[in-house]
């Protein structure tokens, strides 16, 4: 379709209200939760909604995905990082949801701040046509690169991973967090040398529960688990109040999502049961690693253009946790996990094929995997 029309993707976008949701991690989730939360708001008329349901978030997969409904006036898309200006650009959307921003896939998307500076430019050049920004307020990158935006709805979440937040995007200088004003737990964050400091939230994540700009405290009950998804649900609740849905009808339809791509799904492989957990980065294996409830977990790595070719994040990931467990290193980068784990002194053995690491496990089996395996994992247990 592309090749026969250059525009196809600008033409497949005009005339829709436009939700986008991008970030590092929690991008297909999100969009999930905001596209059942739209839905619900439908009533019986989901048809006018379109959505890539599937992750695939290049121009071609929103091209494709638009292209199934030509007559839907709602789309809520998940967009990649690299992406997202042109959306901006090309589609106006309505809404604009921003998670996170961390490392991932370097030899893909390179220096992260070139990315959000590219969001930054593309918000700025918009001006009044842009979206109006809902926005993570403890990452301080996704903060700079949303300041351009003609408005922004501030979500403090609980965001586990600083690591990529160490300098300011604007001056350079180093930031610090403080506690928040009246809180004893949260830390808010400021830079040393300019005045970039962490906006104060009009939605905010305590513990198990939501709390809307009105002071209401939402309990999301989410099919979901982990304390990420209750902050992409507060994002995605944000969103779905910028698109005229109701924090209650949204969260009913929040509660409806269960395996958003397969994540989160637990399925038969073989013998074995399994709950298959993705994790393409250091930010997404410290959200995923803590909700492994099972003795035995199987740990899939590969480094194919899906996964990132640079496996040295391995170095970034807390393994440590794991000890007294019984791992498995799998897939076709089992043995630069093995080195991590040696030194990380967890007990483990190595079983690259992916079938013969699941095999003769009497028990439920946690499945952590990258991209590419998690994909072939998906297959193997026909959710694909």
């Amino acid at each position: 379709m592309t090749k026969l029309d250059k525009d196809a993707l600008a033409k497949l976008l005009q005339g829709r209200r436009i939700a986008a949701v991008s970030g590092t991690n929690g991008k297909t989730t999100t969009t999930h939760l905001l596209a059942a939360a739209v839905r619900a708001g439908l009533g019986a008329d989901t048809q006018r909604l379109v959505t890539n349901a599937d992750g695939a978030n290049l121009h071609y997969g929103i091209a494709s995905a638009l292209s199934t409904a030509p007559y839907a006036d709602l789309a809520v898309l998940e967009t990649d990082e690299r992406v997202v200006a042109d959306v901006i650009r090309l589609g106006k959307p309505e809404v604009l949801v921003l998670l996170n921003f961390s490392r991932d896939q370097l030899d893909r998307h390179h220096e992260i701040k070139s990315l959000a500076r590219s969001w930054r430019t593309a918000l700025e050049a918009a001006g009044a046509d842009g979206p109006v920004v809902i926005a993570n307020s403890q990452e301080p990158m996704i903060v700079w690169a949303a300041q351009t935006a003609k408005r922004v709805v501030w979500v403090e979440t609980r965001s586990v991973w600083a690591q990529d937040s160490a300098l300011c995007p604007a001056c350079g200088s180093e930031l610090r967090g403080h506690d928040a004003p009246g809180e004893q737990t949260a830390q808010r964050w400021h830079c040393t040398g300019c005045d970039l400091a962490e906006p104060e939230p009009a939605w905010s994540v305590s513990g198990d529960t939501i709390i809307d700009p009105e002071g209401t405290v939402w309990e999301p009950k989410l099919q979901v688990p982990g304390a990420f998804n209750v902050s992409n649900a507060a994002l995605a609740m944000a969103a779905a109040a910028e698109l005229g849905v109701p924090a209650g009808t949204a969260i009913r339809g929040m509660r409806k999502v269960t395996a958003p791509a397969g994540r989160f799904a637990t399925t038969t492989i073989g013998d074995t049961t399994v709950r298959l957990l993705l994790a393409k980065n250091p930010a997404g294996w410290a959200e995923a690693l803590p909700i492994i409830n099972t003795d035995t977990v199987v740990l899939a790595i590969d480094s194919v253009a899906a996964d990132g070719r640079d496996v040295s994040w391995l170095w970034d990931v807390d393994f440590e946790q794991l000890a007294g467990k019984n791992v498995i290193a799998a897939g076709p980068r089992a043995l630069d996990l093995a080195v991590r784990l040696s030194y990380a002194e967890v007990d483990f053995t190595v079983k690259q094929d992916l079938a013969e690491a699941l095999a003769g496990h009497p028990n439920p089996v946690d499945v952590l995997a990258t991209y590419t395996p998690f994909q072939k994992l998906r297959k193997m247990g026909g959710l694909a």
